[in-house]
C-alpha cells in the first residue's frame, strides 16, 4: 500500500454491515451507509467566523500530531489558526505551543469541563467564541479546531466545523474502520494514521482499507504517519480545497 494516497473505492450498497450501536442494517437503508455528509455551509459570512477545520478521533490517535504537522505544512503560505480542547488541563495547547506549530497568539485552548463531544457539538459556544476571536484578531483563511479525544460516536456540528477529519491509528487494531460511527462514516475525511506500527501491533492495512472504503463508500480516506509528514501534503490539499470552494460560493 503506498501511504498518503487517497482510497475512494467503490463497493456493493446493498452489503450487510452492523453500526457502532449494534444494529444489523442494509447498508442503502441505514442514514450512515453510504458515505454521507451534510453539504458545506456555503452561507456563512466568513468574515465574522473563519472556514473551520474539525479533526477528531479517540486519545491518542495523532489527532495534536496532526495538527501540528498540519501547520508546518501551511504557515508559510497560508494564514492558520488553532483552537484545542481539553477537559481540564492545555495539555495540547502548550504541546503545540512547545512546538511551535504557530505563534502564540494565534492558538487557543478550551477547557470544556466535561464530555469532549459536547463542546463540539451539542453546545459548542466555547468553540465558536474562540473562533470568532481569532477571526477578528487575525483574519485567518482557515481556523483549525482539536477536539478533545472520544468515542466513535463523537462528530462536530457543521454549524461549527465546515470540514471535518476523523483520525483513528492503527494501535487501536484492524477492526476499527468497520466499528462505524458517525466520525467513521460521515467525516470529509478519515485518516488513518501510525502506520508505521503496523507490523508491531498486528494490523492489517489491507484489510482496515477494505474495510474504510466498505463503510465510508465515495468517501476519502487518507493512510498517514504525522510524525514523519507522510500523508499531510494530501491532508492539507484537500483542506485548501474545501477552503476555496466554500469561500468562493460564500461571495
Amino acid at each position: 500500500m503506498e501511504m498518503g494516497n487517497v482510497s475512494q473505492r467503490q463497493n456493493n450498497p446493498n452489503i450487510e454491515q452492523t453500526t457502532a450501536e449494534g444494529h444489523h442494517a442494509t447498508a442503502r437503508k441505514t442514514k450512515a451507509f453510504p458515505f454521507k455528509h451534510d453539504s458545506l455551509n456555503y452561507f456563512y459570512d466568513y468574515i465574522v467566523r473563519a472556514f473551520t477545520v474539525g479533526i477528531g478521533g479517540p486519545v491518542g490517535s495523532g489527532k495534536t500530531a496532526t495538527v501540528l504537522a498540519i501547520c508546518k505544512h501551511l504557515r508559510d503560505k497560508h494564514s492558520i489558526c488553532v483552537v484545542t480542547n481539553d477537559i481540564f488541563t492545555r495539555e495540547d495547547w502548550e504541546f503545540l505551543v512547545r512546538n511551535k506549530a504557530l505563534p502564540e497568539e494565534r492558538m487557543t485552548a478550551v477547557e470544556t469541563g466535561g464530555c469532549p463531544h459536547a463542546a463540539i457539538r451539542e453546545d459548542y459556544s466555547l468553540n465558536m467564541e474562540e473562533v470568532r476571536d481569532l477571526t477578528r484578531k487575525f483574519d485567518p483563511e482557515v481556523v483549525i479546531i482539536e477536539s478533545g479525544g472520544d468515542n466513535l460516536a463523537a462528530n462536530f456540528s457543521r454549524e461549527l466545523a465546515d470540514y471535518i477529519i476523523y483520525i483513528i491509528d492503527v494501535a487501536g487494531g484492524d477492526k476499527i474502520p468497520r466499528k462505524g460511527g458517525p466520525g467513521i462514516t460521515q467525516s470529509d475525511l478519515l485518516v488513518v494514521n501510525k502506520t508505521d506500527l503496523a507490523e508491531a501491533v498486528g494490523a492489517d492495512l489491507k484489510v482496515m482499507e477494505r474495510d474504510a472504503a466498505m463503510m465510508r463508500q465515495s468517501g476519502p480516506t487518507l493512510f498517514t504517519q504525522a510524525k514523519n509528514m507522510i500523508g499531510i501534503p494530501e491532508i492539507c490539499d484537500l483542506i485548501m480545497t474545501a477552503y476555496k470552494q466554500s469561500v468562493k460560493k460564500s461571495t
